[in-house]
């Protein structure tokens, strides 16, 4: 399918790896000029290297913490304005209710909500002016099904997903289109991170931390970063231009509800 996207220009945040890395290739496969960023500079660039051999795409690596105002300044001005906005940014760590404080939440807030806010509203205003854009927030399943143990994860998210369908309403009469996309688990170093938490607390193997999860997942499989990508792009297509301010999940099943 020809996403309609070619020569269009896209931010991806944290894209080095897993499934920020997994949209970008998506969009470049669709032939989206990408300007990346992640704070590890090596992994970056060899990641922008990566695409721009395999798909001759311009791309523009920042190597850069999107969570600091400085960071998120370098990052902007280097992506000028852009036509696809895709936020991402790692989650906070595990834990129980009784081990978070104020501090605890205002960290989260600034890395999962209050930055993605940030970098819409720095790109909206020339999207509105250009009557076209797209944006995809990279959430997760617990906005839908809140985790005990990401309190702080649920919190943050859940707190974008009330902005976003707010103002993706706001917006999409001037052309330009906002959703979430929601994964849940997926083989990436966010994944292995949380098995590895299982391990230490249980005592059990990687391999049974793993079968155990997958076991609560109907597809009975961890989700991939390249389809994850696949459906971002997708998101972000002319296609996409009438689904406005939905929580899209891809979970394999997990979340069990009709509606």
């Amino acid at each position: 399918m020809d996403l309609g996207i070619k020569g269009k220009r896209a931010l991806v945040t944290a894209s080095s790896k897993g499934l920020g890395r997994g949209c970008a290739m998506a969009l470049a496969e669709a032939g989206v000029d990408l300007v990346l960023n992640a704070r590890g500079a090596e992994a970056l660039e060899a990641t922008a290297e990566e695409i721009r051999t395999s798909y001759g795409v311009e791309v523009t690596a920042v190597a850069a913490d999107i969570v600091s105002e400085e960071g998120r300044a370098q990052v902007l001005e280097a992506a000028g304005q852009v036509d696809i906005l895709v936020t991402n940014a790692g989650g906070p760590p595990p834990g129980m209710w009784t081990d978070w404080e104020r501090e605890d939440f205002v960290k989260a807030l600034d890395a999962n909500m209050l930055t993605p806010i940030a970098l819409m509203k720095a790109q909206l205003p020339g999207m509105i002016d250009k009557g076209w854009g797209r944006v995809v927030n990279i959430t997760s399943q617990s906005v839908k099904s809140p985790i005990g143990q990401l309190g702080l994860s649920n919190s943050a998210r859940a707190g974008l997903t009330g902005y976003v369908a707010g103002t993706a309403r706001q917006v999409a009469p001037m052309g330009v289109v906002i959703n979430n996309l929601l994964p849940g688990i997926h083989d990436t170093d966010r994944a292995a991170s949380l098995d590895g938490a299982v391990v230490a607390a249980q005592g059990i193997s990687m391999e049974e931390a793993r079968a155990a999860r997958m076991a609560g997942i109907p597809a009975r499989a961890y989700g991939t970063a390249e389809g994850f990508g696949q459906t971002c792009a997708f998101m972000c297509s002319q296609h996409a231009a009438f689904m406005v301010g939905q929580n899209i999940l891809l979970d394999g099943g997990a979340f069990n509800s009709t509606f």
